[in-house]
Formats: C-alpha cells, sequence, structure tokens
C-alpha cells in the first residue's frame, strides 16, 4: 500500500531524512520507533503530503504523492502528534465539520459518526465541548477525525499521548481491530505498545533507519549474542569476577539480590563446552548455580543499542 523510496528532506545542510527506504503491505500495522528528532513525523508529514520532500518517491496506493496528491489524501486517514481541533465546537459538530470537509460518499452521516464514536470510545462527550475536555479525549477526538470516511490507511502520531492507562488500552485494542481492514503506520514512544500492536518494527535515528524486522525478531539486529540469566548463592565479588573471567561473557549486571542469592543478566557467546567450564568455575568456589535461563531482549533494549550504535557514525555517513 505504500512505497518509500531513497526518501531524503533536507533544510539547507541539515538532513531530516537521508535516503529512507521502507513498505508498508495491506493489512500490516508498522511500527515507528525513533528518538524525539529521529524524522518519524518528518516521514509521516511526507507521506500524507503535508509537507514536500528534497529527494526520492513516495507512493500511496500506486498513486505518486507528487503526481497524484489528492488521490493519495483520500486513502489517508492521518492523526498527528497534536490534533488540530476547533476548540469552541462540540464533539458531534466538529466530526461533523470533518465528514463534510472531507466530502465523504455515504447514505447515513449520523450512522457513521457514531460508528468512528464508537470506535474510540467518546460516546460520553459527543455533545460537550472540545476545550471542555481532557487531553486524553481531545486526542480521541482527533483520532475519531481520522477513521471519518473510512480510509484504507490509517497514519497516527503518538496516539495515545496524554491517555490514562484504561485508555491506551481501549485505544491499542481499537487500532489491533482496525489493523485487521486496514494498513496503518503507527508511532509510539511506549515501546511496549510497539510490541504488542504491531506486525513490524521499523527503529530510524538521526533521519536513518537502523533496523526493521518483526518485534520477534528484532534481537538479531544486535549481534548472535545470547542474554542469560544466572542464579548463584555465595559472594557476590567473587561470583561476578567469575563471570568476567571468561571471554564470551560481557555486560555483566547484578540484576536483583535477597540476602546472599544474586540474580546475574549477561550477554555471551557461550559453547556448551564454556557452558561446562562456567559451571565447574561455580562449583570449585564453592558457589551453588541455582537457576540458569536465557532471557528475552527487551526492544527497550534493542532500540537503546541500535540508535547509540549508530549515533557515532552518523556524521561521517552523510558528508
Amino acid at each position: 500500500m505504500i512505497t518509500v523510496s531513497h526518501l531524503t528532506k533536507r533544510y539547507g545542510d541539515k538532513y531530516a531524512l537521508n535516503d529512507v527506504n521502507f513498505d508498508v503491505k495491506k493489512g500490516e500495522i508498522l511500527g515507528f520507533l525513533g528518538p524525539n528528532g529521529a524524522g518519524k513525523s518528518t516521514t509521516m508529514n511526507i507521506i500524507t503530503g503535508y509537507i514536500s520532500y528534497t529527494e526520492g518517491e513516495v507512493k500511496v496506493d500506486g498513486y505518486d504523492i507528487m503526481d497524484n496528491p489528492m488521490e493519495v489524501k483520500k486513502r489517508i486517514g492521518y492523526l498527528p502528534e497534536i490534533p488540530p481541533l476547533y476548540l469552541d465546537m462540540t464533539v458531534w459538530d466538529y466530526l461533523e465539520f470533518v465528514f463534510a470537509l472531507k466530502n465523504v460518499k455515504t447514505t447515513d452521516m449520523k450512522e457513521h459518526l457514531q460508528s468512528v464514536i464508537d470506535t474510540v470510545k467518546i460516546d460520553g462527550v459527543k455533545n460537550r465541548k472540545i476545550s471542555n475536555l481532557s487531553k486524553g479525549y481531545r486526542q480521541r477526538v482527533g483520532f475519531a477525525g481520522a477513521l471519518i470516511g473510512d480510509p484504507d490507511i490509517l497514519i497516527l502520531d503518538e496516539p495515545t499521548v496524554g491517555l490514562d492507562p484504561k485508555q491506551i488500552i481501549e485505544i491499542r485494542n481499537a487500532i489491533k481491530e482496525l489493523g485487521k481492514k486496514k494498513t496503518i503506520i503507527f508511532s509510539s514512544h511506549i515501546l511496549s505498545e510497539i510490541s504488542s500492536v504491531c506486525d513490524r518494527v521499523i527503529i530510524i535515528n538521526k533521519g536513518k533507519i537502523v533496523a526493521e524486522d518483526t518485534p520477534q525478531n528484532l534481537s538479531a539486529k544486535i549481534g548472535d549474542a545470547q542474554r542469560m540469566m544466572i542464579r548463584v548463592s555465595g559472594d557476590k565479588e567473587q561470583a561476578e569476577s567469575i563471570l568476567e573471567s571468561f571471554d564470551s561473557v560481557s555486560n555483566v549486571t547484578c540484576v536483583s539480590s535477597l540476602g546472599d542469592t544474586f540474580d546475574f543478566e549477561f550477554d555471551t557467546k557461550m559453547s556448551n563446552e564454556d557452558k561446562k567450564e562456567l559451571f565447574f568455575a561455580f562449583a570449585q568456589n564453592s558457589i551453588p548455580i541455582l537457576l540458569q535461563q536465557e532471557t528475552e531482549v527487551s526492544l527497550e533494549e534493542i532500540f537503546l543499542k541500535l540508535t547509540s550504535a549508530k549515533e557515532a557514525n552518523y556524521e561521517s555517513d552523510i558528508q
């Protein structure tokens, strides 16, 4: 549904985006991750036709955004990070205005608007002025506006900003349900949302894509090391020293302790022979191993490692 090819956006000699390439399939929920200033919102604004780009090509459902901007916009529902709401309108009046603005072709406006209201769960405030709503409800009204006209594609920039935990779960479930029928690009700083909602994740940093994969496969992007957790009983410093004596072990961290029992996490490329040696090293020092298991690398860790790894190389990459 969406093809982004060699997308570059410059402001003078500063790169907001530098040769960005990705595709989004029909019916896919794509998560867009990156630190502030990474280029997430710039990319979304370009796809929606809100701003232009310097180089490259963007196609939406086969239409080039530069050659056929209106055809592209007909297919997109867009929720920017700060929804452009008219605060002196009621929620219902605002949604009627958006309905008319989009020139929606449907037989029953009231039925359509009520369906949108039910999806984002704002029925209880539909007759209230937007100026009297909380930030979370205003965000939901903006989401409702993006859904009007039943677009094939949704581009949602931080859709859960300002929502309380219950509201976040409701919007997350709505996005999952909408993803069964629509193509969605969804950005968030809440990494647990990305991993629970999205089929695929793109991590962008300093205007360049640094990783692209499913949440489950992204751990491969930081190397072939495993994350291990080991629980031992004995002297903490001695146990830590034993672990650090192995060349195949790195990033040793004590993550919890209870009396003389300690949990250590570490990255490792240990062979089976190395694991045997580790066992005997602890045994010879009278430090029993109570538990040993692989642990999942979190999306937070992947995000931080990938963005940090690219930080030092970025300036030389674009010169």
